[in-house]
């Protein structure tokens, strides 16, 4: 670090946040908390449901179960620091903690970012190849889209922040923000801070132009296979598959897209410290939302899986069921997809 940090690393920061309106920031504390909570029973019960479920065994759940992941993990590096700096008089926090922060949320965000281009090539796959769906989107390549997707996270963190934490504060303490985020903390530099505009630049098109561009085309091609299935039944299904993804796709792009690809100096405090809520506090509450409320099966397991919960596992009503389903199972570090096979044992596992 520059001499110039030493200040900024011996005392920390104060994140103001909404200080300056109190009465706002009481009801902002009461929203906060309450969709904090919820948003980590909806992304909870998402993971849970998508893994103890079989019939959710597909690559569409497992990709959902990953961005329910890196919500839970986004939200959680913002709100409980938030929340407390709101709850009390005390707006400090230290710098290890606001580096951290600046660390986890970059990599999260840049990897749901690469995650939901993943899920419309998913989707994409699903409507437009159904008959090679399952070859396409087959275990192995499935783990390695959402593998990359955390890494491009990770490394684009690593670079990022790096070059951040890396400019002259000249003492300056006060971060007019509701959390630790690297635009903030370039407009508080004092230095020349060229560099990290261009290459914070380049990173947004990287993870946010060049994905949402993909996910276009991804339903453009969706559009058109929907347009000619003759059946409006069949269409109508075809849209349900993608709508939810689509929705998601919206409400995280607009608003992320809102806050980095403008000139750092750009945006007003209140309207980015708003912007910047809506994507870390509210759209992991709406992932959740969208998935359960608009996806039949997403449904069922959570019926299943509370009614399991109170009345016990059911098995004879499970060996009853002779639906055949695609049963995704974990083996080491690798996915295999079981044939389908009927209740009674046969002629060995293939495990």
């Amino acid at each position: 670090m520059e001499e110039t940090n030493n200040n900024s690393s011996e005392e920390g920061f104060l994140l103001l946040g909404f200080s300056d309106q109190p009465q706002l920031e009481r009801f902002l504390f009461v929203i906060i908390l309450h969709f904090y909570i919820l948003s980590l029973l909806g992304n909870t019960a998402i993971i849970l449901v998508s893994h103890l479920d079989p019939k959710l065994h597909t690559p569409m759940y497992f990709f959902l179960r990953h961005l329910s992941c890196v919500d839970l993990c986004f939200t959680s590096s913002v709100a409980p620091q938030l929340l407390v700096t709101m709850a009390t008089e005390d707006r400090s926090v230290s710098y290890g903690a606001c580096v951290a922060q600046l660390y986890v949320a970059m990599g999260l965000g840049s990897s749901e970012c690469v995650l939901l281009a993943v899920m419309a090539y998913d989707r994409y796959a699903a409507v437009c190849r159904p008959l090679r769906y399952a070859a396409v989107m087959h275990p192995r390549l499935c783990a390695s889209l959402a593998g990359a997707a955390w890494l491009s996270g990770l490394v684009t963190s690593l670079i990022q922040c790096s070059l951040t934490v890396r400019l002259p504060l000249c003492g300056h303490r006060k971060l007019d923000h509701i959390f630790c985020e690297v635009p903030v903390l370039i407009k508080l530099a004092c230095g020349d801070t060229t560099v990290n505009e261009a290459e914070l630049f380049v990173a947004s098109v990287v993870f946010l132009i060049v994905p949402v561009s993909l996910i276009l085309v991804s339903y453009g091609f969706i559009t058109q296979a929907v347009l000619r299935i003759q059946s409006a039944a069949g269409r109508q299904k075809a849209f349900g598959t993608c709508s939810s993804h689509l929705a998601v796709v919206i409400v995280f792009y607009g608003t992320i897209i809102f806050m980095y690809l403008q000139p750092a100096k750009s945006s007003s405090k209140n309207q980015g410290k708003f912007v910047s809520l809506f994507y870390t506090i509210v759209t992991p509450l709406l992932n959740p939302i969208i998935y359960t409320l608009r996806n039949k099966d997403v449904k069922a397991a959570l019926r299943a899986l509370m009614v399991g919960g109170v009345l016990g596992p059911g098995r004879g009503d499970a060996r009853k069921t002779r639906h055949p389903t695609r049963r995704w199972t974990a083996q080491g570090t690798r996915l295999l997809v079981l044939p389908e096979h009927p209740p009674h044992r046969s002629q060995g596992s293939m495990l």
